[in-house]
């Protein structure tokens, strides 16, 4: 039987995944194991920590199974089992670094073993997609390892797009059964929250409290809601708001309504790889903060990503601002900057949707490694 990739076979994956602190890895191995199951290919999730599916992906997929990640003794039944067969591909995710055992295991079978990166748009992407990697050590010593970068140009491994990935959707049906504490109305303008903990957030709620018109703020659980209470206790308002803003917790989504939040709103602030992908399938303006790291490498791959996709000047400033690259005031979220920057993210949109999916090109790629 034959996908319909470039008439690639249908071909058995081996994904693993770490679940390091947030949930954008495993989200993210997900995405990428559904969409090749939808293409016709079979799919082990090998996961440390796969409770984050129940809300994320709660009707599961055809084609994928869910496995812990093997430990010692569960390897060793796998190497006495003589009918389980490692997949044709293995994917280990993110430098999560395969048990030796199960290395030994794809030695005797010679799968392509492909390391999928990190989503970057800095300089060193384009430069070291497609690169082998040689094991030198241990059991899979004389395989080789296959470096996948996704990027935002044609030179990468391009981004995560299922074919069906234009989800149209009744948009205020969709809004109306949204189980929080107070219906939205006609006139509010809406605003997701994704976030970590941004020093900005009181400003934004300020900010937003204090704005023309009215809005609704939709903030999602976990962090998001927690940083949101810490803020408003701050500036000692209201949990739900006071002034032009009123805010809303929303509940775990899954990927598929995650996607329809981001479709709705006027503005998404998103976090981390997944939901930044997402948003900008979506086409409406957004703020990505960035996973903040200790070196502040996260401020070279931000601005990287800023002049990748030509970023307007207010909206650079405001990404600076909310990742705390500088200090300053956010510029305000005002009707006349968010149709600005609904045409950028437009176009943007576009552009991306000119390059080959993260999918189809890694189905390619395997194909002439094999």
């Amino acid at each position: 039987m034959k996908s319909d990739t470039h008439s690639s076979p249908l071909l058995r994956w081996d994904i693993f995944c770490r679940v390091i602190d947030n949930h954008g890895d495993l989200g993210v191995c997900w995405r990428l194991s559904a969409d090749l199951a939808q293409r016709g290919h079979t799919v082990r999730l090998w996961v440390d920590d796969s409770s984050a599916l129940a809300w994320m992906a709660p009707k599961g997929c055809t084609g994928v199974t869910v496995h812990a990640w093997p430990i010692a003794r569960a390897l060793q039944d796998l190497v006495l089992d003589t009918t389980f067969q490692v997949g044709d591909v293995v994917i280990e995710a993110f430098g999560c670094k395969l048990p030796e055992a199960f290395q030994a295991l794809m030695a005797r079978t010679k799968s392509v073993w492909i390391n999928l990166e990190y989503l970057s748009a800095e300089a060193y992407v384009a430069r070291s997609h497609g690169l082998a990697s040689p094991v030198m050590s241990g059991p899979a010593k004389g395989e080789t390892k296959w470096f996948f970068f996704p990027g935002f140009t044609p030179d990468t491994g391009g981004l995560l797009r299922e074919p069906d990935w234009l989800d149209k959707f009744d948009r205020t049906a969709w809004l109306s059964s949204l189980p929080i504490n107070k219906p939205i109305t006609h006139n509010e303008r809406l605003i997701s929250l994704f976030c970590y903990e941004p020093a900005a957030l009181p400003e934004l709620l300020k900010q937003l409290s204090q704005a023309d018109e009215p809005t609704r703020l939709l903030v999602a659980q976990g962090r998001p809601s927690a940083a949101v209470e810490s803020a408003t206790q701050a500036l000692q308002m209201p949990s739900c708001g006071e002034g032009q803003l009123h805010i809303s917790t929303i509940p775990y989504f899954s990927q598929t309504e995650f996607g329809h939040l981001l479709w709705a709103c006027d503005f998404n602030f998103v976090r981390g790889e997944d939901s930044l992908v997402r948003a900008l399938w979506a086409g409406q303006p957004f703020a990505w903060h960035i996973y903040p790291q200790e070196d502040l490498a996260h401020h070279n791959k931000l601005q990287a990503f800023q002049a990748m996709l030509d970023m307007p000047t207010d909206l650079k400033q405001f990404h600076s601002v909310w990742n705390d690259l500088e200090t300053g005031p956010l510029p305000a979220l005002s009707r006349a900057r968010l149709e600005r920057w609904r045409d950028w993210s437009s176009q943007a949109q576009q552009r991306l949707l000119a390059q080959t999916d993260l999918t189809t090109q890694l189905i390619r790629f395997v194909a002439q490694k094999r």
